[in-house]
């Protein structure tokens, strides 16, 4: 199963691909796509939307898992915000590819046990779990990593659940 993470941000989005073989994450690729500062919303929209298409063609994941913020530090943030997660789900859908939406806090749980674990302990267990020595790992594309992550591990588990159903 082959899944891209997405933590949507109009200055930086984080994505980040992996795959579960035989119980094993495997890192394909990781980033964040960033638009251009001077860009006016709809452009920077564009550019998000743009660099997502691309990625889920190089890449043909079998899902996109989405980080779902369930609050703003204020509105004009909150609707940004919005607009960027929009942009996301058009790409996504123009790409046919499924898509799961995670709660910070449930993505928080997923990787560290903590569901209100601060960014650098999520970040320290993404590295961990996945075996990464980058130091310049940035934030969002750790949040993507760890947003791939959680869906892996439902994922995987609703299958179990499935295949001792039957």
């Amino acid at each position: 199963m082959r899944v891209l993470g997405v933590d949507p941000s109009s200055q930086a989005t984080g994505y980040g691909v992996l795959e579960l073989k035989d119980g094993r994450y495997a890192v394909l690729g990781y980033g964040t796509i960033k638009p251009r500062r001077s860009a006016e919303l709809p452009a920077k929209l564009l550019e998000i939307k743009s660099g997502l298409e691309r990625l889920i063609g190089a890449f043909e994941p079998g899902d996109v898992a989405v980080e779902n913020p369930f609050f703003g530090l204020n509105i004009k943030t909150a609707i940004t915000l919005g607009q960027v997660r929009g942009a996301v789900l058009v790409a996504v859908a123009e790409r046919g590819r499924p898509l799961f939406e995670y709660s910070p806090l449930e993505i928080k749980k997923a990787v560290t046990g903590y569901g209100q674990a601060d960014k650098h302990q999520v970040a320290t267990m993404v590295k961990a779990l996945l075996g990464l020595d980058d130091e310049t790992l940035e934030e969002d594309a750790s949040d993507a990593l760890a947003c791939a992550i959680c869906h892996l591990n439902t994922r995987s588990f609703k299958d179990r659940v499935e295949e001792s159903a039957r």
